[in-house]
């Protein structure tokens, strides 16, 4: 029989598990971002101590080696300068007519429908830098988003 009409096995033929992408840049993250990565770990560490399946104890292993890495090159982010738009603000502005808040976070703690978006969204990167009053390109439209406040994150959760 040929080589080529030959199977070695099922495996060969199953898709490859590749690792989980990590975001680029710096893994900034909020003291309640840190806490987030941290609860997973745990969580993920006590489901594969109690998985005996082995597909499962391989799939549960890729995603704690993600969390450890995001874990492991966390950097918790300063306050924003008082007044300015960065990471860490709350933020609320007028866009197309609506006003909006949202709080601008590190990748793995934003949740687009509670209003925490990465800092390294197209909205986030617009606003960036940015002070109380000022109006804002964005969309291709000149003045498209006006920045009506600012504040730390902390100070908005209190």
């Amino acid at each position: 029989m040929s080589v080529a009409f030959r199977r070695e096995g099922d495996d060969e033929h199953k898709e490859p598990k590749f690792e989980l992408p990590l975001p680029p840049g710096p893994n900034l993250v909020t003291r309640r971002g840190l806490a987030k990565i941290e609860a997973e770990v745990t969580r993920l560490e006590a489901a594969l101590a109690a998985e005996t399946d082995e597909e499962k104890r391989t799939a549960l292993k890729r995603d704690l080696r993600y969390w450890h890495a995001r874990f492991s090159t966390a950097n918790i982010a300063p306050p924003p300068p008082e007044g300015e738009v960065a990471f860490g603000s709350c933020v609320t502005f007028r866009l197309n007519g609506q006003t909006r808040t949202v709080s601008l976070v590190g990748s793995d703690e934003a949740e687009p429908a509670a209003g925490l978006i990465p800092f390294t969204a197209p909205l986030a990167v617009a606003m960036t830098g940015a002070e109380v009053g000022e109006l804002l390109d964005f969309g291709g439209k000149a003045g498209a988003i006006e920045v009506l406040d600012t504040r730390p994150i902390a100070e908005a959760e209190s």
